[in-house]
């Protein structure tokens, strides 16, 4: 597969602003893209421009500016079902984020679909955001919450998630890669093994739709969210891909302005999809930012962005596992550009403060992993999370930034 070259890189890093930023003096090292990506020059401008030249709010004017506005908004529809190869724009709904989707979809599916004694299955893995609303759901319908566990390596036990399978099994919620371990996981198997029991499946694809080809019809998953802000959008926008049959059948899990056919004191019907999920005014600045960013991503190559961010992963790893004391957390076979470790006897927020103060950006603490962290019983790690932006002789700061580090805190040395 082709990668990107190191003058490609160069150009590349020029149409992000940021990165030519200082902290404390020093040229600034971002390695906390799993937290938020930064963004290009493109995205920055077409956000200034929409609100410049065509701000107006979509689907309720015949006016020039907001006919202007809802093709915008169309448009970024139409760009995201291109993206993930969904077969509908009508499958694409505008969100606040991942966490706003699956929000969404706990609640909408959780209202028709689930009663007492019903079981929604998680991984050991998850976010708190695929975490927190199904346990929610749960209180709320007096379900239960099965948890199928991951190995020491970060990879998810096969057997162990066949075995978890029950005829009270209602709906599956994984995510496609883990954002503390960085794991890869196979969900088109998983998938597979779940619509053989008839049980629909929400993927969490947050941390995987910026590292590579996301592809929702051969996948087959139910539902499938992301952010934008993870794929060099603004924040505050995210998708919600949910196949027809069951946003047909979901109720709207908002009310307002924009979802409804038709309003009485008596009774409201509601609009058809995909604007039956998108009540009041959303965030149609956003969405087109968001189609920038793609069209962004788009122009370079998602392929070659995968294959430039593992031989990034395949250098930092050996660097990084060159350090004395230094232990790495997730080693799965198949992963993305995330390691996440720590120095013995240092805690990680300390590591990080002092890498902070070298000009080095990495993220401490549980990551919104906390299951994770008492699985390995740590309190958390530093992550350093890598895009194709990202060079070789930043990973070396990191490296030379960890030897101080540990120079620092180690008496013996």
């Amino acid at each position: 597969m082709e990668s990107l070259s190191d003058i490609q890189i160069g150009q590349i890093r020029k149409d992000f602003p940021i990165l030519s930023a200082k902290v404390y003096g020093k040229q600034i090292i971002y390695l906390d893209n799993g937290a938020t990506t930064q963004k290009p020059r493109v995205v920055i401008d077409a956000i200034s421009e929409y609100y410049s030249e065509k701000n107006s709010s979509i689907h309720r004017g015949v006016h020039f500016l907001s006919e202007k506005s809802t093709m915008a908004y169309e448009q970024a529809r139409e760009s995201v079902r291109n993206f993930i190869h969904a077969r509908s724009s009508n499958e694409i709904i505008f969100t606040s984020g991942a966490t706003g989707s699956i929000n969404a979809v706990a609640f909408s599916f959780g209202e028709k679909f689930i009663k007492a004694d019903d079981e929604i299955m998680i991984s050991g893995m998850e976010h708190h955001a695929n975490i927190v609303p199904w346990q929610m759901l749960c209180e709320r319908k007096k379900a239960h919450l099965r948890i199928f566990p991951f190995e020491s390596n970060g990879e998810l036990d096969p057997e162990k998630y066949k075995k978890l399978f029950s005829e009270k099994t209602r709906l599956v919620a994984f995510t496609h890669v883990s954002n503390t371990l960085g794991t890869v996981n196979p969900v088109k198997e998983m998938i597979h093994l779940a619509h053989q029991y008839n049980v629909p499946v929400l993927v969490d694809g947050a941390q995987a739709i910026q590292h590579g080809h996301v592809d929702v019809q051969d996948m087959d998953c139910d539902f499938y969210v992301f952010s934008g802000h993870k794929i060099y959008g603004p924040t505050g926008i995210g998708v919600l891909y949910g196949k027809e049959k069951w946003l047909e059948e979901l109720p709207p899990y908002q009310g307002g302005g924009d979802m409804v056919d038709k309003v009485t004191f008596e009774k409201t019907t509601y609009n058809i999809l995909p604007f039956k999920f998108e009540a009041g005014t959303t965030n149609f600045v956003g969405a087109a930012g968001l189609k920038t960013a793609l069209d962004y991503i788009t122009s370079i190559g998602i392929d070659k962005i995968a294959a430039y961010e593992k031989e990034l992963l395949v250098y930092a790893t050996e660097k990084l596992s060159s350090v004395e004391s230094l232990k790495i957390y997730g080693t799965a076979k198949n992963k993305i550009s995330i390691i996440s470790f720590l120095l013995d006897n240092v805690h990680q927020y300390d590591a990080g403060m002092v890498l902070d103060k070298m000009g080095i950006a990495v993220r401490t603490g549980t990551h919104c992993n906390q299951p994770v962290m008492d699985y390995y019983g740590i309190s958390g790690t530093l992550r350093a999370s890598m895009v194709f932006y990202n060079t070789r002789d930043e990973i070396n700061r990191l490296y030379e930034g960890l030897l101080k580090v540990r120079k620092m805190f180690h008496k013996d040395h």
